[in-house]
């Protein structure tokens, strides 16, 4: 728990300000001017000069609002653009974003891909094939004809910081990967998604397994994140967890990894995740504190 593994200060700024952003999927009026725009192009969002998000009164009209949230008290909508030559301003992906405004942004940015995302890939009833019309109050489309509810779905993906104490009293160790997949250069953590019907601390001991042939002891859940890279929808638990056979040597799955390593936690390599990533917030704890 945080109690016993302390994230770094920026996080925790992270965590105390994250109430300023709040999901909603109703605001009980019309979008104003002065409301928050985020407008979506694919994977894209715009953002003005200053790196935010415009308002609703600088874009046209014609767009089709959603509501999305508020970010510390104002109303936030979304909107698809199907041609982003015709909006001025500058276009730009999730991870960007993530790298240069506060987490609440982030997570705001994250949740209007999200939606729009889905909106435009649920329009038709997968029972009958009518079309769906929206829930009023909720992130959900309805069947008219046969009463099928489709919400907005959620995939839960578990990472786990695998440590065990250093030879000769020395500094602990951290287990690090290498994905066959994705940003290959970057040494991460084990991670993989939840299956239905399991548990997320039974999912980080499947991962384990499956990717490097470790066997762990109780996972400690650390903290999350919702992350849009992976698709509309994805939320990080992360996790600590000492390995059981602390002689042990990882054996990777080639299928998902290309490297497994144990670093010492005070030699660290520097091709680490960005740093506003729950695995980067995980790594450095791990690091800060030593292995739990």
């Amino acid at each position: 728990m945080t109690d016993r593994l302390h994230l770094p200060a920026g996080r925790n700024g992270a965590v105390a300000g994250r109430a300023g952003f709040l999901p909603a999927a109703d605001h009980g009026r019309p979008p104003h001017p002065d409301d928050l725009a985020l407008a979506v192009a694919g994977r894209r969002l715009l953002t003005g000069a200053d790196g935010r998000f415009p308002r609703i009164g600088e874009l046209p009209g014609t767009l089709d609002w959603v509501p999305v949230g508020t970010l510390d008290g104002v109303p936030a909508w979304a909107a698809e653009v199907a041609d982003d030559t015709a909006l001025n301003g500058r276009w730009r992906g999730w991870r960007g974003l993530a790298a240069e405004l506060p987490a609440t942004w982030a997570d705001l940015a994250g949740r209007a891909l999200a939606v729009v995302t889905w909106r435009r890939t649920h329009r038709w009833c997968g029972a009958c094939r009518a079309e769906l019309t929206d829930v009023p109050g909720e992130t959900a489309r309805r069947c008219p004809a046969c009463g099928l509810t489709t919400f907005l779905p959620l995939s839960v993906a578990v990472l786990v910081a695998i440590t065990r104490p250093g030879p000769a009293g020395g500094p602990g160790e951290l287990l690090l990967v290498r994905h066959a997949y994705g940003p290959t250069e970057l040494w991460a953590l084990v991670a993989g998604f939840v299956e239905a019907g399991e548990s997320l601390e039974a999912a980080a001991h499947r991962e384990v397994a499956e990717e490097v042939g470790l066997t762990i002891g109780r996972p400690t859940y650390v903290d999350s994140q919702p992350w849009a890279m992976s698709g509309p929808g994805t939320l990080l638990a992360g996790f600590t967890a000492t390995v059981s056979d602390l002689a042990a040597e990882p054996e990777v799955d080639p299928r998902e990894l290309t490297e497994a390593r144990w670093f010492p936690v005070d030699a660290l390599p520097a091709e680490l995740p960005p740093a506003y990533s729950l695995s980067r917030w995980l790594v450095d704890a791990v690091a800060g504190g030593g292995p739990r």
